[in-house]
């Protein structure tokens, strides 16, 4: 029988709450195996090389890949799958039939998968999206958004990121994707047109700075929007707060580290997605069903 060597490089790990939900499938399918954290302080690249060679030989058996590694670890893998090589990021390591490391994003997909099944905005036809944030996160978040066929607008304190994320994706899908400087927020959301469909990928709000928003206090939320905040500790986020208060639907983050943490368990293993992801829905306390 297989012990599944499994785990997560990033830094810092102390709150993931990645163990959890991979053990949980483990335990349901009855198989032998651990997920394990990782730490790899940024500026060691070096040591990511370590761990993607021992993935290579069969020591582990996958590997997923957080903050601040995502686009680090590129240079050591063999491949990338065509979502990884648009977004620029992997955080799913696995070892195909020749061999190969090879990287795959699975945070596009399952970011997607939760927004469309919580806000009714984004399970409807495609509309305009506004994304806080050009990293790794962001990345994904525009990517799915525009394959999906919406008109996304990035907000970014350095412009120059924004810019270098529209450029990099904007051949890879059908909606347009405008680079803004982050004081353009209040002119944007003023425009008229359709509900916005507003997604944080910075970490603002994440514990320990939990008091923290992204939005600012000064800028009114547009009517008949939408939020989605990739944060997920605490919960609710100050962000979620401010948009209920504001009557807006607003959701955090934590469905998505399901979905795409499901994704990789399948990819590494091949396992039964419907158990995988009942299993990982029970042990974070949520009903996939709502």
């Amino acid at each position: 029988m297989t012990f599944w060597r499994l785990g997560l490089l990033g830094y810092p790990l102390e709150h993931s709450r990645s163990p959890q939900l991979h053990t949980a499938a483990l335990r349901a399918l009855g198989w032998a195996g651990e997920y394990r954290l990782y730490s790899v302080p940024p500026g060691q690249p070096r040591a990511l090389r370590v761990w993607v060679e021992r993935l290579r030989s069969g020591q582990l058996q996958g590997l997923n890949v957080t903050i601040p590694h995502k686009q680090a670890v590129l240079p050591w893998l063999d491949g990338l799958t065509p979502a990884a090589q648009a977004i620029g990021a992997a955080n799913t390591l696995f070892r195909d039939a020749r061999g190969r490391v090879v990287g795959d994003n699975t945070d596009a997909a399952g970011f997607w998968a939760d927004a469309r099944r919580r806000l009714p905005l984004a399970a409807g036809p495609a509309g305009r999206a506004l994304v806080l944030g050009a990293g790794g996160a962001a990345r994904a978040v525009v990517y799915a958004l525009s394959t999906a066929g919406w008109t996304v607008w990035v907000l970014a304190r350095r412009v120059a990121q924004a810019q270098a994320l529209a450029r990099d994706l904007q051949p890879h899908g059908v909606g347009r994707i405008t680079p803004l400087a982050w004081n353009a927020l209040a002119e944007l959301v003023a425009t008229p047109g359709p509900p916005w469909l507003i997604v944080n990928a910075t970490p603002v709000g994440m514990t320990p700075h939990a008091g923290q928003s992204p939005w600012p206090a000064q800028v009114p939320w547009p009517p008949r929007a939408a939020v989605y905040d990739l944060v997920y500790n605490p919960r609710p986020t100050r962000l979620v707060q401010q948009a209920r208060a504001a009557g807006l639907p607003a959701v955090d983050g934590l469905g998505m580290l399901v979905e795409q943490a499901v994704r990789a368990f399948v990819r590494w293993t091949a396992a039964d997605e419907n158990r995988v992801r009942a299993a990982m829905y029970t042990a974070v306390g949520l009903d996939p069903a709502a």
